[in-house]
């Protein structure tokens, strides 16, 4: 099996080595898409920070698998973990086919997190996130056979639930991803 990998390398992200040793030809793009993406049986986005384009999904043998770290369909797009507590929606990881829409394909799997921001006043934006990329890892790794053959039972994304944002949204102020969320918030909410 040929599997194209885009975004994260192999020091960001241990699923590529991970992929290697189940007998798996990988190869890795962190910015640029092949131009014979039809060669490969399986791609994988991971952290890629570009926008697939409905001319490349209609080549592919299969629907592109992305690994997005917010419980979809809340929070597409770019920051979804620090948005998750800008707007008080829903934490987690999925796991979804790729579609024309910003993370809208079909949901593949998906685990909810919760984080009590309240009880664990010093826990940062970059706590939160590494342990949603180590959670989608996990999620990923117990389901590889699974996303491989092609076979899960998908579920609806709902398209119009969730808003999608783009790395210009993000605010102005948040220089540092190791600040409190709790305190981070407490300031954006009295202004």
């Amino acid at each position: 099996m040929k599997c194209l990998f885009l975004g994260y390398g192999s020091k960001q992200t241990k699923l590529i080595n991970f992929l290697k040793k189940k007998k798996i030809s990988v190869t890795h793009r962190k910015l640029t898409i092949p131009k014979k993406v039809e060669k490969f049986d399986l791609i994988i986005s991971h952290g890629f920070r570009k926008i697939i384009k409905s001319n490349i999904l209609r080549k592919v043998k299969r629907p592109v698998i992305n690994l997005h770290t917010s419980y979809l369909p809340f929070n597409k797009g770019a920051h979804p973990n620090f948005w998750s507590f800008y707007n008080n929606t829903k934490k987690g990881i999925t796991i979804h086919e790729i579609d024309k829409n910003i993370d809208a394909g079909p949901i593949i799997f998906q685990k909810e997190f919760k984080f009590n921001i309240q009880k664990d006043k010093k826990i940062t934006f970059k706590n939160t996130y590494n342990i949603l990329f180590s959670e989608i890892e996990k999620l990923f790794i117990k389901n590889y056979k699974s996303i491989i053959l092609n076979n899960y039972k998908k579920k609806k994304n709902n398209k119009f639930k969730g808003k999608t944002h783009f790395k210009k949204n993000l605010p102005n102020d948040l220089k540092d991803w190791n600040v409190s969320i709790f305190e981070y918030l407490k300031e954006h909410q009295n202004n």
